[in-house]
């Protein structure tokens, strides 16, 4: 996952905005402080806060070899089965006389039977230090096993365990487009999916009629269709690396302009009045538009607050 840059009078703002530009909790992120706030003279902030953040990698879990555990557990089986068997043995040879003469069996017999109770029992004690000692070598393996798991992960970061994806943001555009354009068919509506790639970026953006079954109140069906778009470009093709947008009937760009002048009313007010107002929770995208607006405007400052999905933007006095 690629890295962001962002800036702002504090540290925390500056992370509050990589949180809205990546899209995740802060506990889903990393963070690295590239540069922290100075002031000047009279408090002023000379040089604003830089930070990098990013998305977590997510850890591949390794496969438990489980291989030895079974060759120790079947060596264990088929050593009890011949103990028994041999028991079985000895019992069928004392049982062979007849009723008339068993008394006499018995007293001719007794030191054999010992002998063979005796050779049952050392058999079986055998089976046992066997058993034992097939398990105590299958931990032993197993052990030795994790340990080099173990040092494996420590020797190489996660973040060098996930390959680069050979495949191109081209590619990935094409699958985009491909998806939404099957997806409006599916509507009933007929539409034409154009891609703009810029390097890691990749715009998808659905024109046609009658297409606001796809936007959805407020945009929220489209959250949605981007996370499926997402699903059957990105992740079926393996990529990691670029970032996905799709606009249908051109309502991000139209709601980027609406929250631009809804955002500076707003600080407007809030210059006039002195008072830190919240606005309604927003999505990332539509939060990210409202801190872009309020970038040149003297007098205030926003911040995010909350989780999703009531993660709202705060404009307060500056």
């Amino acid at each position: 996952m690629e890295w962001v840059v962002t800036t702002a009078k504090t540290v925390d703002e500056a992370k509050s905005l990589a949180l809205d530009q990546l899209g995740v909790a802060a506990d889903e992120a990393e963070f690295d402080v590239v540069e922290e706030p100075r002031t000047g003279l009279f408090g002023r902030v000379k040089v604003e806060a830089r930070v990098r953040a990013r998305v977590k990698p997510t850890p591949v879990r390794p496969k438990q070899d489980r291989r030895d555990r079974r060759r120790s557990g079947g060596g264990k089986k088929r050593k009890r089965s011949e103990g028994r068997s041999g028991s079985n043995g000895a019992n069928g040879s004392d049982g062979s006389g007849g009723e008339r003469d068993g008394a006499q069996l018995e007293t001719l017999e007794a030191p054999e039977s010992t002998g063979s109770a005796s050779s049952d029992r050392g058999s079986e004690n055998g089976s046992a230090d066997a058993s034992s000692s097939d398990r105590s070598n299958g931990q032993a393996d197993a052990g030795r096993q994790r340990s080099k798991r173990q040092r494996a992960r420590k020797e190489k970061p996660v973040t060098e365990v996930q390959q680069e994806s050979d495949v191109s943001p081209e590619e990935v555009g094409q699958a985009a487009a491909a998806f939404m354009t099957g997806l409006a068919d599916a509507f009933g509506s007929e539409a034409t999916a154009e891609v703009d790639v810029d390097g890691t970026e990749i715009d998808v953006r659905l024109t046609g009629p009658e297409l606001g079954l796809l936007v959805g109140p407020g945009g929220r069906t489209l959250t949605a269709v981007q996370d499926l778009a997402r699903v059957a470009s990105q992740r079926r093709l393996g990529d990691h690396d670029t970032r996905l947008r799709i606009d249908v009937g051109g309502y991000r760009e139209k709601r980027r302009q609406a929250l631009e002048k809804f955002a500076v009313a707003v600080a407007n007010q809030v210059i006039e009045s002195g008072a830190p107002k919240a606005l309604e929770p927003m999505s990332s995208a539509d939060r990210k538009a409202v801190h872009d607006a309020l970038t040149g405007i003297d007098g205030v400052s926003s911040r995010s607050e909350g989780d999703d999905p009531d993660r709202r933007v705060v404009i307060s006095p500056a």
